[in-house]
């Protein structure tokens, strides 16, 4: 009955006992060879994005003082990628993974406190602060995501904060960059 019920949809399905231990035993080894290939392949492109961004200097040593804090954020750091490119990862200098993170703007700059690694931001080499609703492996409504562009070294970078509090971040943000430049960001 079994293989009557296969063969009217596929004649080839209706050679296919899957009752068979040996057959189910090939087919678990097939899944599972698969699942090994992807992983494979995932860690070589992991491996090569890493080894071209090794050029990239490593982010700027956190100052003995920050000044005074204009603002402290609980959040997410989603991603840095390269200027303009949001479907391009850094995966270097700790910023390759999303994290849960704490985001604090300073006179100095901005940290960003992620599990294991701080990575400080000077105020010098911020220069935009925007919105956007999506990057790497993030789409949100629009404007839910801080679009902070600076430089790091010869290289400009985006990196995506989410937090709650976005208007209070993006405030505080802009501070920094008036601070800088004297006008309105």
């Amino acid at each position: 009955m079994h293989s009557a019920i296969l063969g009217s949809v596929h004649p080839v399905l209706a050679t296919l006992n899957v009752d068979d231990n040996a057959t189910r035993t090939r087919l678990l080894i097939y899944v599972l060879l698969g699942f090994v290939v992807i992983i494979a392949l995932a860690v070589i492109g992991w491996t090569t994005r890493r080894r071209r961004q090794r050029g990239l200097p490593s982010p700027a040593p956190m100052p003995d003082d920050i000044g005074a804090v204009r603002g402290e954020f609980e959040g997410f750091y989603v991603a840095t990628t390269s200027d303009g490119q949001p479907l391009n990862r850094i995966a270097v200098g700790g910023l390759g993974f999303r994290a849960r993170a704490t985001i604090a703007v300073a006179d100095a700059g901005v940290v960003l406190a992620l599990p294991g690694n701080n990575v400080f931001i000077p105020r010098a080499d911020i220069r935009e602060v925007t919105r956007s609703n999506y990057t790497i492996d993030r789409v949100v409504e629009p404007g839910g995501l801080v679009l902070l562009a600076w430089t790091l070294g010869d290289t400009k970078l985006d990196s995506y904060l989410r937090v709650e509090r976005t208007e209070e971040l993006v405030s505080a943000l802009e501070s920094l960059l008036t601070a800088r430049t004297g006008k309105k960001a």
